[in-house]
């Protein structure tokens, strides 16, 4: 029974530690906001709107980096200006929650043709995908080529999205 319980206690078997939340002041958050707003923003616009010296703009971004709150800058891209007018999330249920089966899903599935985003859910399904399609032919397509025969997948729900919305709602978290 020792035996067990030195293994069960190992550091190997235990999650690494959660890293620690890093304090946040208000000219963070005011920068978090205004890079939220305008990724683009120059060091000149986003000290002149948070209230604080290009310098100080400069350091905090760099401290933001470093910690991992501020990860990349990312273009948002206009689909339908580019002919790819229709977005759905499909949700998916596994055949089985084997490990090797769920690694192989989750590595596959994000360079799938269409696919925007791939969140691995808690509940009844198991994945959510969001994916981008020219038309609904398309679409279908995409559901049969590339998810219904698929070993792993037992289930899948497509839902198309009318219209989607940015929120701001994590500076609220963090204030």
């Amino acid at each position: 029974m020792l035996e067990i319980s030195n293994v069960l206690h190992s550091r190997s078997l235990r999650r690494p530690p959660v890293a620690q939340k890093p304090e946040l002041d208000r000219v963070d958050r005011a920068l978090l906001q205004a890079l939220s707003t305008n990724a683009r923003a120059s060091g000149a616009a986003l000290a002149a709107e948070v209230g604080v010296a290009e310098s100080t703009v400069s350091l905090r971004l760099r401290r933001l980096q470093s910690l991992g709150t501020v990860r990349g800058y990312r273009v948002d891209v206009d689909l339908a200006s580019l002919g790819v007018s229709l977005q759905a999330l499909i949700a998916i249920r596994l055949v089985k929650h084997d490990r090797s089966e769920i690694d192989a899903f989750r590595q596959a599935v994000p360079h799938l043709p269409g696919v925007i985003g791939v969140f691995h859910m808690a509940g009844a399904e198991d994945y959510l995908i969001h994916v981008a399609a020219r038309d609904a032919e398309e679409l279908r397509e995409f559901v049969l080529n590339y998810l219904t025969g698929h070993p792993a997948v037992a289930h899948t729900e497509t839902n198309l999205i009318f219209e989607h919305v940015d929120g701001d709602g994590w500076n609220k978290l963090v204030g």
